[in-house]
């Protein structure tokens, strides 16, 4: 194992970004992580097919100046708090709190700068464990709290897991995700991906993609993953939730969630034979089909990224949590630490 660092790029006002790359060079399933520091965002995963050639199965760019330039959240930790809030609005200790509006009239994954357009501070800790830290000054984005934020990326043969820690100074609210792209033929459509996902129910949607508070069962619905189908196989059906969206957008409620790391999720390629577990400790999965790519957007190799190019499972708490009581709360007392961790496990088939 080893660590390497290499100047990405500078922003705009002069700040350069390092980009680390994370090797294993007997890795037989995952032989090297590249992630930069801004936006926390994971550039590149190369991943052993079942021939034992290695392909990025991530989406991205080759430089800092196009993940600036195209904010699709590609990579990238997500904060302070993923997803939807409801006209980013919420309460706290009875004060209530306007957020940034930048998802139409509603709050997205931690506002117009978010996370993941921060320059996050970057140690190396060889011989596979990077650690990104960010202190979110109270104010940002209209959150309460100056709020320490850190995300350990560590690298074994065969699965990344990131370790995201958390503390505030005053109560606040926190949810915190990585929103990569995968891809497990490495380019093309997700759509013939085989998934799994051990989900009952899932938290159902009104038009503009913010839950209703409804705990919809999968039951007899294309939302229903608990056997493994093909992503496509109902994504065009006449059934309203993916209507809203144009295909899944979806936080599903995970089973038998205690807090502790379990097997939530698998993605199979058959022509790769490669294959992707998502193991969470957090509650819920937002899967995402890539609905809102559109042709518009060209990245590493010059590979045009169309609807359906990449999906994103994205283990988190559910979308407008603090506006929904019966929803897992992701308030942050400023005595406790926020932790959670994500692993990401790959072999092949």
């Amino acid at each position: 194992m080893s660590i390497s660092k290499k100047q990405f790029g500078k922003l705009s006002d002069g700040r350069e970004v390092d980009l680390y790359t994370l090797t294993n060079e007997r890795g037989l399933e995952v032989s090297q992580v590249s992630i930069a520091t801004y936006g926390g965002a994971i550039q590149s995963v190369k991943v052993a097919d079942r021939e034992g050639v290695f392909s990025d199965v991530v989406l991205g760019f080759e430089t800092l100046d196009e993940y600036v330039k195209n904010p699709r959240y590609f990579g990238a930790l997500i904060g302070r708090h993923a997803n939807r809030i409801a006209r980013g609005k919420f309460s706290l200790n009875g004060i209530d709190y306007q957020l940034e509006h930048n998802n139409g009239v509603n709050h997205l994954h931690g506002g117009l700068n978010g996370f993941d357009k921060r320059v996050w501070d970057a140690t190396a800790q060889p011989p596979n464990v990077l650690r990104l830290s960010y202190l979110s000054r109270a104010g940002e984005e209209n959150y309460p709290g100056n709020l320490s934020a850190e995300a350990s990326y560590t690298l074994l043969d065969d699965r990344l897991r990131i370790d995201y820690n958390a503390t505030t100074d005053a109560d606040t609210i926190v949810n915190v995700t990585n929103h990569s792209y995968f891809n497990l033929k490495g380019e093309g459509t997700i759509l013939d991906h085989q998934l799994t996902l051990h989900a009952e129910s899932f938290t159902s949607v009104a038009g503009d993609l913010v839950p209703t508070g409804e705990i919809a069962s999968v039951a007899r619905t294309p939302m229903d993953f608990r056997k493994s189908k093909a992503i496509g196989s109902q994504i065009l059906e006449p059934y309203d939730q993916l209507g809203f969206t144009g295909g899944y957008d979806h936080n599903f409620v995970l089973n038998d969630w205690n807090g502790s790391l379990r097997s939530v999720a698998r993605l199979y390629e058959e022509t790769s034979g490669r294959v992707l577990e998502v193991l969470p400790t957090q509650p819920g999965m937002q899967f995402y089909s890539g609905n809102f790519l559109d042709g518009s957007i060209v990245g590493k190799k010059g590979i045009v990224y169309q609807k359906y190019a990449g999906l994103c499972l994205e283990p988190q708490h559910f979308p407008d949590a603090p506006n929904h009581a019966n929803f897992p709360s992701t308030a942050l007392r400023r005595e406790e630490v926020y932790e959670h961790t994500t692993v990401f496990r790959f072999s092949v088939e």
